[in-house]
């Protein structure tokens, strides 16, 4: 889960769409910040193509678990943030699966965290 999420983390902070894709299975079930859930590839190259290109992205692992020898699972809190200010924190869940030497990203879903008064 640390190196996929290293991976991601590199790949989004330096806007890199075809990286990202390359993390994901062929067909990855992917949400975003939209409420509509999109699969494969294609769906996610676009999802982070249209991210601004000056956002980053800061990750902390919060919990792991397996499910045999190919598929793990976890979630971690994300703080996107830009240099204006802007920024979001949301919570995101992840379902990897190995296959062909590598983990890749089966399910991908993420969540605003309501803000805090």
């Amino acid at each position: 889960m640390h190196a996929v999420l290293n991976q991601w983390k590199a790949a989004f902070d330096g806007h890199r769409p075809d990286a990202m894709a390359e993390l994901f299975t062929p067909d990855a079930l992917f949400q975003g910040f939209g409420p509509v859930v999109v699969s494969g590839r294609d769906a996610v190259r676009d999802y982070y193509e249209a991210v601004a290109a000056d956002r980053s992205a800061d990750v902390t692992v919060l919990h792991t678990y397996s499910l045999g020898e190919d598929v793990a699972g976890g979630f971690a809190d994300v703080t996107f943030s830009d240099p204006s200010g802007w920024e979001v924190k949301v919570h995101m869940s992840l379902v990897l699966r190995h296959t062909d030497g590598r983990w890749q990203i089966r399910q991908y879903h993420v969540s605003r965290v309501a803000a805090q008064d």
